[in-house]
């Protein structure tokens, strides 16, 4: 399989590259997001590809968009990613890619957590809340939560830790009643998703939504939505709370980069094992295939 580590399409111009996705202008309405195999952990991007996982992210989010297109409008336009590039650079976008539309984005991630996991857990632990929402008393490690919690976070720069925000900071960077709106929509697009991934077989613990606005001032779905990237997928028939549950995510680069005692949690990266890519590469390909019930399209 051919691995995409940076893409070089030098037929539109480059807006800016992201920790994952590269993206190019279209017009002046459109952007073309090419969804690469870089990978980060602790924000921080590591200098090896994880083949094939741009594709993963980029097919799993298409398959999200098309089945809660009914909740919120998202940003796919249905333009083919290769109608807009040079011949050459058509296999740079085949099955990573897709046209979007422009829009003004939210610089506030919409996290909903259904479970009690992360730093969700740490919070809790110290606290008895979840960024400032008041919660039980002797919840455990990886339980699931009365009710799905919407606690938004700040957008940080690359290389940044995003912050966790309360709601009424929220309110107060963008607006009650978008900050409302958003709220509601995440919920709705979370317990929808939720609702579906356990028919196959998987839990979402959490997951991170990002909107943007239209020029008419419309709500909209963008970026990526319910990635293995964005969420944390849990197999069904291996959870147990009282631990961390094994994910479908970039667990295996996690757990060996805490095992190395001489690297600071920030850049340069340290070099990973090809153990552990193939590892994690076979975890996104698991993903993909468990939740849609159909192998990558490669």
């Amino acid at each position: 399989m051919n691995s995409l580590y940076q893409s070089t399409i030098q037929s539109l111009p480059l807006l800016g590259r992201g920790k994952v996705r590269d993206n190019y202008a279209v017009g002046d309405d459109k952007i073309l997001i090419v969804t690469t195999d870089r990978l980060s952990a602790f924000d921080v991007v590591m200098n090896e590809p994880i083949p094939g996982k741009g594709m993963v992210l980029n097919q799993m989010s298409d398959f999200w968009f098309e089945k809660l297109g009914h909740i919120v409008p998202n940003h796919l336009t249905g333009v083919a990613p290769e109608s807009v590039v040079a011949p050459e650079e058509v296999e740079q976008v085949r099955g990573r890619a897709v046209v979007a539309k422009r829009l003004k984005p939210i610089l506030v991630e919409a996290v909903v957590r259904g479970y009690i996991i992360g730093s969700g857990w740490k919070d809790y632990q110290q606290s008895g809340k979840i960024c400032g929402i008041e919660l039980p008393a002797g919840l455990r490690q990886a339980d699931k939560l009365p009710e799905p919690l919407f606690t938004p976070a700040a957008k940080a720069d690359i290389g940044e830790h995003d912050e966790n925000i309360s709601f009424a900071d929220m309110e107060q960077r963008i607006g009650s009643e978008l900050a409302n709106k958003i709220r509601e929509v995440s919920i709705q697009l979370y317990k929808t998703a939720a609702d579906y991934a356990a028919t196959r077989g998987i839990i979402i613990a959490d997951t991170k939504f990002e909107f943007g606005l239209d020029d008419n001032g419309v709500l909209h779905l963008m970026d990526e939505v319910l990635t293995a990237d964005s969420s944390r997928f849990w197999p069904a028939d291996s959870y147990a709370p009282d631990m961390s549950p094994p994910s479908f995510d970039k667990q295996f680069v996690r757990d060996y980069l805490e095992t190395l005692s001489d690297w600071n949690k920030t850049a340069p990266a340290p070099a990973l094992p090809q153990d552990v890519i193939a590892k994690t590469q076979a975890k996104y390909f698991e993903a993909i295939e468990r939740l849609t019930g159909e192998k990558l399209k490669v």
